[in-house]
This record gives structure tokens, C-alpha cells and sequence, in this order.
């Protein structure tokens, strides 16, 4: 038997595991496991689940166009693999690498042990940009282009598989997931992923880089590709070579037909390398899921959670409306424009001073497209503790100004605010009578943002941290090639400051 086991890669296009494992001739099997254990972690929630479920139906339709199945398998990876190996003794196992949360990367490291001592032929191949094992920093954003260069494997024709009976796919209620509040679901699968990429390049992307940070805006500019991204029924080399065919065909339009695409696509292309970026973070160091990247800060926010301050950030009450609609939508939607993201986490971290471990798992369970290599590199950098990146306290009522001036995303999802003037919005305790039971500032927003602003930049000044900083930087920070005529082959170090594709 041969297996093709898929893991955060469902879709049979640019599938190189899966192009492998037909190469050889044989008959093999198409499985994916879904196991109890993972989504009982605390990053985990329904709205992935149910967007996981449509991608599954979606894979198992083209599997079946090309005469195969997908075999379904719920329980423990070794256990699963122990029973079809004493079944069809298997003989190779072929899938995508995956950087996923420490539970999936202990998971992989138990299974390489399992297949070693079983003499199983387990063939991972890279899915993306970021690479495993040792590399340099230093040539990694040419590598990257390199490889979102090179031809999308080709799809096979037909599928030789066996027959493997499928087990029950469990219901939210069997892993115990709790109910989803989410009233706008994102629909999953390879047709949605496509759609939403053909109407992003053909309209709604012309407006991305104007567009994609304020929220009245961002659903419609933003490619909403993110969700799809993460459970691979799109590659991000088929998005990128998409990316540049559509540069093509505006480059042969008039000027004037070209309108703001030039800037939109070179925005979104730049994006996707950040994408990996960030993913490569946590590849290389996957202790950041629970432990600040820089230790200088260790102990500086543990001791001071305070859980009213945190109920209320989780339920849109803070009493700062740009935050609580922004929290409020990301509950029923599943999704949120990334400046509005790097707000929330901001104002938890500095503004409710909270350790961003419990913020990082409950927005994790939030967002649908949640990807835990870029949400812990992304978390703490917006919660200060990378030691390299500036720090970035958003003020929420500026925020609001600047993204919502005149209040309508803020009346949309706190109907309580229904009756302060646009004046107002934004301030509504300064019309305490008008506020429909909404509540005031939990924090004075000032005050809050000296205060941690202080005991940050008290720490930024001691030599140790700067040190430290230096080897991070070595590490993880993003190069950009010097002009070559001010310094030909040497290479400076600067820190990512820009926006990420969701």
C-alpha cells in the first residue's frame, strides 16, 4: 500500500506527494485522519472544523472524478497507520510538510519514530516557501521566488486507489467542540477558493492597497484567501503565478484601464512572501507558542492578568467601540482585516496590560483562517516581547477616526450607540445619556498607554536586550539588499514593519 496522507493540502492540484506516490505505478490510498486529540486544544474551535468539513467534501469530489475516494480516518495518527499497515502493509507514505502547533509537531516527530522502526518510507515535500532544516537568512527571500517560480505540478488524470472503509466523521458534539455564535460562515473547499480569487483579480482587488485597513472597506479589498491558504485547497504557488499572469495582462491594457492595480498587486504579491515569512518564524523556532521570543520580558505581564479586563476584551465591553465592534464582528463573522487584528492584540497587551498567551488562543479560535505560524510571531510582535520590532501601541479612538470616521462600522455591530451623534462615535461617554447601556472605558486610554509604553522602553535600554536583540535579529529579522552602489554585497538586517495578506 501506498498512502497519501493529507494534512494542511487539500486539493489535488500543484499536490507534489501525491504526484509522487502516482509516479510509482501503484495502487494507493487517499487519507485523512481526524484526530480527537488536536481539536481539544485550546487553539482549536467549530468554525475551523466546519470550514476543514466543506474541504473535505470538496477534495473528495476530485478525488472522485479521477476514480478514487477520500478515506476518512478519526483517531490517533500511529494508531490509524498501525491498523492499515497490519491490514495492506504499507509500504511508502507520502505527504506535504506542515508547520502547525506544537501538539501537530510533536505528533510528526512520534510518527517519523513509528515509521523508522517499522521500515515505512514516509516522503515529505515542501509545500511552500518556507524551508526545513538549516538555511540562511540571508538568501531566503530568493529562494522564495525561486520556488513560487517553478511549474504548478501538473494533476494527474486518474487515481489508482484501493478501498479503504471509511470511519463515522464525528460531530461537533463528539470532540466536544463548543457552539459556534459565528453567523456569516466561511464556506471552505477548492471551487469557493477559486471564486474568491478570480473576483479578487478581475474586480475587487483594484482598490487593496487604498482599502485594506479599515474594516468598512477590507471585506470586499481583501482576498479573503487566507482560510484557504491555511488548509491548502489553494497553493500559494498557484496564487502567486496567478498574481503574475494578471500583472501581464494589465501591463498589455492602456494606462488608464490599469487604474490602482499596479499598487494593489504589488501590495497583495509582497504579502504572500511575508505569508512564509513569518511561517519560516515559527518553523525554525516553534518554542514562541508559549514563550517570548526575547527573555527579557519573562515575568513582565504574568502576574498582572486581570480576568475582568480579559472577559471584557472577549465580549466587544471595553467601553472603546473601535475595539468592541471590531470584537464583535470577528465573533460572528470568523474574520477581521489585519490592522484591526494587530489593534485588538495591541490594546490587550499594552492597554489591558494582559500576557498575550490567553488573548493569542481565544483570537486563534476566532479566526478562521488561523495560522499558528503567523499568529504567535504576529502576537508578539504586537505584544512588544520580539526584542527587534518598534513598538506599536494603537490608539483604538485615532484608530476609529482614521477607519471608521463617521461611526458606521460601530453602529453596525453596537447597536447600544445607535443614537450618538457621529460627533460622538467615537467618544460616547462624553454623551453618557445617549449610550444605550453601553459601557464606559474600562481603562483611561492615556494613562494605559504611558504606563506600559514605560515599562517597555525601560527594558529596551539595558545592554543585555540589546545583545539578545542582535542574535534575533540574525535569526529571524527580514534582509533587504542594500543600493549597490552604496554598499554592493553586504546586507541590511531591518525588521518587518508592513501588513500581512488575510
Amino acid at each position: 500500500m501506498q498512502v497519501v496522507w493529507f494534512k494542511k493540502d487539500l486539493r489535488i492540484e500543484d499536490h507534489a506527494p501525491l504526484y509522487e506516490a502516482i509516479k510509482l505505478g501503484k495502487k494507493l490510498l487517499p487519507l485523512y485522519i481526524i484526530e480527537p486529540e488536536f481539536w481539544a486544544q485550546p487553539d482549536c474551535s467549530l468554525r475551523h472544523y466546519n470550514f476543514l468539513l466543506n474541504c473535505l467534501v470538496s477534495l473528495n469530489h476530485s478525488l472522485q472524478k479521477l476514480g478514487a475516494s477520500l478515506t476518512i480516518k478519526v483517531g490517533n495518527t500511529i494508531d490509524v497507520f498501525k491498523n492499515l499497515h497490519e491490514n495492506h502493509k504499507i509500504k511508502a507514505i507520502f505527504s506535504h510538510q506542515e508547520t502547525g502547533n506544537m501538539w501537530t509537531f510533536e505528533r510528526d516527530k512520534n510518527f517519523k519514530r513509528w515509521v523508522q522502526e517499522n521500515n515505512i518510507a514516509w516522503v515529505e515535500k515542501q509545500q511552500n516557501g518556507v524551508i526545513r532544516g538549516k538555511h540562511d537568512r540571508n538568501d531566503w527571500g530568493k529562494n522564495w521566488y525561486k520556488t513560487m517560480s517553478l511549474p504548478v505540478v501538473e494533476c494527474p488524470n486518474k487515481i489508482s486507489s484501493l478501498h479503504e472503509l471509511p470511519d463515522k466523521i464525528p460531530s461537533a458534539a463528539d470532540l466536544k467542540l463548543h457552539k459556534d455564535i459565528c453567523t456569516s460562515t466561511i464556506v471552505g473547499g477548492r471551487e469557493e477558493a477559486l471564486n474568491l480569487l478570480n473576483s479578487f483579480l478581475g474586480d475587487r482587488g483594484k482598490n487593496y492597497a487604498a482599502e485594506m485597513s479599515s474594516p468598512l472597506t477590507a471585506f470586499d479589498a481583501c482576498s479573503r484567501l487566507s482560510p484557504h491558504i491555511t488548509f491548502g485547497t489553494l497553493s500559494l504557488k498557484e496564487i502567486f503565478q496567478a498574481v503574475e499572469r494578471r500583472k501581464k495582462e494589465l501591463n498589455a491594457l492602456p494606462e488608464h484601464k490599469r487604474n490602482k492595480w499596479a499598487s494593489a498587486l504589488r501590495s497583495f504579491s509582497s504579502r504572500l512572501r511575508w505569508h512564509c515569512h513569518f511561517i519560516q518564524k515559527f518553523e525554525d523556532e516553534p518554542d514562541i507558542e508559549f514563550n517570548n521570543m526575547h527573555p527579557a520580558y519573562n515575568g513582565l505581564r504574568e502576574k498582572d492578568f486581570n480576568e475582568s479586563y480579559f472577559t471584557a476584551w472577549q465580549n466587544g465591553k471595553t467601553g472603546y467601540p473601535m475595539i468592541d465592534a471590531c470584537m464583535r464582528s470577528l465573533i460572528h463573522t470568523g474574520w477581521i482585516n489585519f490592522r484591526m487584528r494587530a489593534m485588538l492584540i495591541s490594546f490587550a497587551s499594552y492597554h489591558l496590560w494582559l500576557h498575550w498567551r490567553r488573548p493569542a488562543h481565544y483570537l486563534a479560535r476566532l479566526f478562521t483562517d488561523y495560522e499558528p505560524g503567523i499568529h504567535y510571531a504576529q502576537i508578539q510582535m504586537q505584544s512588544g516581547t520580539t526584542g527587534i520590532n518598534s513598538i506599536r501601541i494603537y490608539n483604538p479612538i485615532k484608530q476609529g477616526l482614521d477607519h471608521d470616521p463617521e461611526g458606521k462600522f460601530i453602529k453596525k455591530w453596537i447597536p447600544e450607540l445607535k443614537n450618538v451623534p457621529t460627533s460622538l462615535i467615537h467618544t460616547p461617554w462624553m454623551a453618557k445619556n445617549l449610550m444605550g447601556g453601553y459601557p464606559l472605558p474600562i481603562v483611561n486610554e492615556k494613562e494605559a498607554r504611558q504606563k506600559a509604553s514605560g515599562k517597555i522602553y525601560e527594558i529596551r535600554k539595558h545592554k543585555q536586550h540589546k545583545a539578545i536583540s542582535k542574535n534575533i535579529v540574525i535569526k529571524h529579522a527580514s534582509r533587504k539588499a542594500l543600493p549597490k552602489r552604496n554598499v554592493p554585497s553586504k546586507i541590511k538586517m531591518s525588521p518587518y514593519q508592513r501588513e500581512l495578506p488575510i
